[in-house]
């Protein structure tokens, strides 16, 4: 059994800022890095809209650099997943961690930075293309189809506001609708059919993702009739929503319907004395590194606030 004062779980943008905020505060953290770590953008192969790197940087790079900057002012790195947690209602009470080896850890403060999962449509070629075209963040990877076609998949809120987006940057948007109809409210709608350069194809889903190396192409389907078609594109963005990872804290910590965590008015507190949540675990409306990382030192400030006051 470990006793430390902070434990941060999870290691994406959020959960290294908290630790490089924490060590700095002589909090001693303890960070479990979880199944993927660095999250999300180990999958994504350039980061161009982080600040500081002004000729850009990949993902999984960019993450090791945080990791040692974390480690640099004493940050404790362990690679591992947490898969229960008993935390205590009390201020001032003991959280406990347990892990899959068998280890418990033992903190005074937690910072949750488990992020989110994007949702995939779970095609082999879709999988083997994830950074060769297919990307589940239009405003994170759009830029790099500039004046190209692209195809979006989705027919919520989130893939209506993608859409447009795309379409200011690029020359041809295509928009495939597993329905009839879509889901997005009336005003993302009329925003996406009044968009000339947006082709909505309704009953439409994906067959195969064609390239080898990267996007070249989809085959798709009219699910009512089945009628097949190849078009020509160079970029896929999946936007059929995201699944955070806060499986292990229901029944302890607030959450909204979608399951994201529940934070206090502008700060990182949940419900539970002791306990923040930083990153997309806690954010649905954003979802970019940099929102990560700065709720990422929220959390350590107020985690370092909560400690001195007991």
């Amino acid at each position: 059994m470990d006793k430390v004062k902070t434990l941060i779980i999870g290691s994406g943008p959020a959960g290294f800022t908290a630790a490089i905020y924490a060590a700095r505060a002589d909090l001693n953290p303890l960070l479990y890095t979880g199944m993927e770590p660095g999250g999300q953008l180990t999958t994504t192969t350039e980061v161009d809209n982080f600040p500081g790197y002004p000729d850009g940087i990949d993902g999984p790079t960019m993450m090791v650099e945080l990791q040692k900057q974390a480690e640099r002012f004493g940050t404790e790195v362990r690679i591992g997943h947490i898969y229960k947690v008993a935390f205590s209602n009390e201020v001032g009470g003991t959280h406990k961690a347990f892990l899959e080896d068998g280890k418990e850890i033992h903190a005074n403060s937690v910072i949750i930075s488990t992020g989110a999962t994007a949702k995939y449509l779970g095609l082999p070629s879709e999988q083997r293309l994830r950074g060769g075209g297919v990307s589940a963040c239009a405003v994170c990877d759009g830029f790099f189809y500039k004046g190209q076609e692209v195809a979006i998949v989705g027919g919520g809120d989130t893939a209506a506001e993608e859409a447009t987006y795309l379409a200011n940057i690029c020359s041809k948007v295509t928009m495939l609708v597993r329905k009839d109809q879509m889901r997005a409210s009336k005003a993302m709608q009329h925003r996406v059919t009044n968009t000339p350069n947006i082709e909505l194809k309704y009953n439409h889903e994906i067959d195969e993702v064609i390239g080898d190396q990267v996007v070249e192409g989809l085959r798709i389907f009219n699910n009512q009739t089945g009628e097949k078609q190849e078009i020509k594109i160079t970029g896929l963005f999946i936007a059929i929503g995201h699944k955070p990872n806060t499986e292990i804290f229901k029944g302890q910590l607030e959450m909204d319907e979608d399951g994201y965590l529940i934070t206090k008015g502008k700060s990182t507190k949940t419900n539970i004395p002791g306990v923040f949540a930083s990153g997309d675990v806690q954010d649905k409306e954003y979802r970019q590194a940099v929102t990560a990382a700065g709720t990422g030192c929220m959390a350590a400030l107020d985690a370092e606030r909560y400690l001195q006051a007991l």
